[in-house]
């Protein structure tokens, strides 16, 4: 083999054992403890599956320290994703019903009654005090141009009449 061919085998026979040392090297030396490496002891139910059910070792440490799964934890990252487009925000919660009108007769024959659409399904339905719009609202005032609505463990909202002329 000519000269050339082996001093490049043998520059880079030096190169991989440098490599390979720098590699396996940090692993086997000791480093000293960290201050933030001390165990801190946490009070944690045990739950009945565990980390060996599902073929994961768990260390000690491990067991100790907190659970940061709440949603609560994670609140920032979730409002402020950067993967968003710019000037995004959150969609504004849609009112279910809209209040097409009211009656509210002089004598006392007729109860009140609401005339009101669903947004989603565009159903008409004439409803009347106390009467349930669905499972957990229900209608409990009737004034002229407006109507409040009840929903089970929501504070009562108020539905007014749009009277806004439409331009088509």
């Amino acid at each position: 083999m000519p000269r050339t061919h082996l001093k490049c085998i043998a520059i880079a026979s030096g190169i991989s054992v440098i490599l390979g040392l720098s590699f396996v090297l940090p692993q086997t030396q000791s480093r000293p403890a960290a201050p933030h490496d001390k165990k801190v002891a946490v009070n944690t139910q045990k739950s009945k599956t565990t980390a060996s059910s599902f073929g994961i070792r768990q260390t000690p440490a491990a067991e100790q320290t907190p659970h940061f799964r709440d949603t609560e934890f994670y609140r920032t990252i979730i409002d402020n994703n950067l993967l968003r487009p710019l000037g995004w925000r959150p969609p504004r919660p849609r009112e279910p019903y809209r209040l097409l009108g009211t009656t509210i007769p002089t004598s006392g024959e007729m109860p009140p009654q609401a005339i009101l659409q669903t947004t989603s399904r565009n159903q008409t339905r004439t409803i009347s005090l106390g009467e349930k719009l669905d499972v957990d609202t229900t209608l409990i005032d009737i004034q002229p141009k407006q109507v409040t609505l009840e929903k089970i463990g929501e504070k009562p909202r108020i539905l007014t009449l749009n009277t806004t002329p439409v331009i088509q």
